[in-house]
């Protein structure tokens, strides 16, 4: 993808830390920035399906923390190999 050029206003506190954190990490204040474009954009994207598109077979509960110690101890007991489970 091709690089744009944008200008960005920035309140000084904002832009000493960039340039802090750029000495620190050994790259330029132009990496960082860049970096925080991307986080912005991936934390607002749309995206086409729901995360949680799956459904699992289950009782339809929270299962309670003796339910998964006995899940747990079934699958030790099996070998804890997926094949043996099903």
């Amino acid at each position: 993808m091709e690089d744009v050029d944008h200008n960005v206003y920035a309140d000084p506190e904002g832009l000493s830390i960039i340039k802090e954190a750029a000495a620190r990490r050994g790259i330029s204040e132009a990496e960082i920035i860049r970096q925080g474009i991307h986080l912005a954009a991936m934390a607002n994207r749309v995206w086409d399906e729901p995360l949680f598109s799956r459904t699992f077979e289950g009782p339809g509960r929270t299962l309670s923390k003796d339910d998964v110690q006995d899940a747990v101890a079934d699958a030790v007991k099996r070998g804890g190999t997926p094949e043996a489970a099903a």
